[in-house]
């Protein structure tokens, strides 16, 4: 059995994570690997049955609850597929650090993507801690939207504290670390919180 390869893709909200993500599972297809693609279902911005970048790329995917619903589905397919695809990693608790554990000792490349900080900067998830235990790492960063510069924080517009908000532009900014504020007030009108759908 060869051995498995576990590659996480992190960074802010419009950096090409999910862009990244696609173009490496359609290279896996190219390459007659089997492939097999999943996404939380808290996020249904773009699509509900594919995983969707800011720029309009898909690729087909299962949304999943959570980690146990996930690996059910996985497990049901498993030994056909050689490549798993997993989008918003951040939005899935802690188990998954472990399913990927067993999924590369079986012999599998998982592909993760997802933000690596929340809006108040913090680190998000189990993103950490996937990327301590990858292979590749690949850390991307977007365009602040003040300044120019790279940008490695996501802003978020408004004055929710909750940890999850689903949304977009209009809500969320990147920035670099000097125009990046984590309790920025935005007007009433800018707040286009989508309802959670946990």
């Amino acid at each position: 059995m060869e051995a498995g390869r576990i590659e996480v893709i992190t960074g802010p909200m419009f950096s090409g994570k999910s862009e990244e993500l696609i173009r490496r599972l359609k290279r896996a297809r190219i390459a007659r690997q089997r492939v097999a693609c999943f996404k939380p279902d808290i996020d249904l911005r773009y699509h509900r049955t594919a995983i969707a970048s800011h720029s309009e790329q898909t690729h087909e995917a299962v949304t999943v609850a959570n980690v146990a619903r996930l690996r059910e589905k996985l497990y049901g397919q498993l030994p056909e597929v050689e490549v798993i695809g997993i989008d918003e990693g951040q939005f899935f608790d802690q188990s998954i650090v472990q399913l990927t554990g067993e999924l590369v000792h079986l012999g599998k490349r998982i592909l993760i993507a997802g933000l690596d900080t929340t809006f108040t900067g913090d680190p998000f998830g189990p993103i950490p801690a996937l990327m301590a235990i990858a292979d590749e790492v690949t850390k991307l960063s977007a365009v602040c939207i003040v300044c120019g510069a790279p940008a490695i924080h996501t802003q978020r517009l408004g004055s929710s504290r909750e940890l999850v908000v689903v949304g977009a532009a209009g809500l969320y900014e990147a920035r670099c670390r000097n125009c990046f504020r984590p309790y920025l007030e935005a007007p009433e009108e800018q707040q286009l919180e989508l309802p959670n759908a946990g």
